[in-house]
């Protein structure tokens, strides 16, 4: 079996962010919480980004990702200290999910594990376009909902900074192929990753169209040299 190379592990980290993230993009739109819908859209694009930096091996995208991952990290801490009021946070007189817009609060609040939603009528608290509602018989409310995804997105993120840290982002080197028949026919008594002996196959393969004609060219050459040599050698005795 294949072992999963560093690439492949962040990539199916950032998968798993990317399911995650568009998971909590919906329940953040059903409550209408406007700054964490703008924060899930800014990670969803960083995110992609990373899972392109990684298959491409572009650098400058892993180190936004990255530097993302930093920011991403402190936003969720941020809503889990909102959620569970600490310090001077309080969720009765902030309104900083919605931009101070409207008093929507999570979709959690109203449709959490055995929530029983019990609506108040006439009641003075009321204001224009808003009702007051009884919610009884959670199993778990939802602001420790909201802190356990917030605690989610975090693990992942620290898992995928991990795992981008030993990551090489070099890209591998092409093996160059050389063709040495051609190498023969242009010329070149050079061929790179052959050894002498291949060479000379190669040469005596590319003198001919058929490999059976090549000993006998060579035979030709050769009487040709011993026919030149005789003729100097006839020459120079009549002389």
């Amino acid at each position: 079996m294949g072992k999963c190379s560093g690439r492949c592990t962040l990539v199916a980290f950032c998968c798993l962010q990317l399911v995650a993230a568009l998971e909590r993009q919906i329940f953040d739109f059903l409550g209408y919480q406007w700054a964490p819908i703008l924060a899930n859209f800014l990670h969803i694009m960083a995110v992609i980004l990373g899972i392109f930096g990684t298959v491409q091996y572009r650098s400058r995208y892993l180190i936004l990702y990255a530097a993302w991952l930093v920011l991403w990290v402190g936003w969720n801490a941020f809503i889990i200290c909102f959620y569970l009021e600490v310090g001077q946070l309080s969720q009765d007189r902030d309104f900083i999910m919605t931009f101070n817009t409207s008093l929507h609060r999570s979709w959690w609040m109203e449709n959490g594990p055995g929530c029983l939603v019990t609506p108040v009528l006439n009641s003075r608290l009321a204001l224009e376009d808003h009702h007051v509602i009884s919610v009884t018989g959670c199993l778990l409310d939802y602001p420790y909902i909201e802190a356990l995804s917030s605690a989610l997105q975090i693990f992942l993120a620290l898992i995928s900074s991990a795992a981008l840290t030993p990551m090489d982002t070099r890209r591998p080197r092409r093996r160059r192929i050389y063709n040495c028949s051609l190498c023969t026919r242009r010329g070149s008594s050079f061929c790179p990753t052959t050894t002498p002996a291949a060479r000379l196959t190669a040469a005596a393969a590319s003198s001919g169209q058929d490999g059976r004609r090549a000993p006998w060219r060579l035979a030709d050459r050769t009487a040709a040299w011993v026919g030149l040599i005789w003729v100097r050698s006839g020459l120079g005795l009549g002389a």
